[in-house]
């Protein structure tokens, strides 16, 4: 998972976690909406949900065809069909995060998120974060290694010490954690 598909769930679940609060307020204004609808763009807070259709339609395809492989043409066809009347309803999806999101944050808020993302600064690190992420995942790795051995050691060597000991699992057994 890059860091910012990790971002993009983490802010999702927070989002979804705030609903289970009491809203702050009954009724949300349009210009709150429209704040909220910037930042879910700006953010790309749906983005990681576009390959859905295409997927169900592939894997439509797929099953009809698998039972009726006689009539390929026809079922790519009719599905590619049915796709194409789905795809406006993507804005569905568009509209219900934008509503999630300006039930758990202020339209001030919502705001500054879509500023910062449509700046240069903020679309940086939206089209860095996903390598970014990969090289301290790895970082991470390494150094969660060299931690464990290390502690490994230490402990061995003290437990030498006190008791003429060694522990009985060897460094190499201890993995990281994901």
């Amino acid at each position: 998972m890059t860091l910012l598909s990790f971002a993009r769930a983490t802010l999702v679940t927070g989002v979804m976690t705030a609903l289970t609060l009491p809203a702050f307020a009954q009724d949300i204004s349009e210009s709150h909406l429209k704040a909220a609808r910037d930042a879910v763009a700006s953010i790309e807070a749906t983005a990681m949900y576009d390959n859905i259709l295409p997927q169900a339609a592939f894997a439509l395809k797929q099953e009809l065809i698998q039972q009726n492989p006689d009539k390929q043409e026809v079922i790519s066809k009719t599905v590619d069909e049915e796709v194409l009347k789905l795809v406006a309803r993507r804005t569905d999806l568009e509209r219900e995060a934008a509503q999630v999101y300006a039930k758990a944050m202020s339209e001030e808020d919502l705001r500054n998120i879509a500023n910062f993302y449509n700046s240069p600064t903020g679309k940086k690190l939206l089209e860095t974060a996903p390598i970014v992420t990969r090289e301290v995942i790895k970082a991470a790795d390494i150094w969660q290694r060299g931690v464990a051995r290390d502690l490994a050691q230490a402990v061995g060597e003290k437990l030498h010490a006190i008791e003429g000991t060694t522990p009985s699992a060897p460094v190499e057994e201890v993995q990281p954690q994901n």
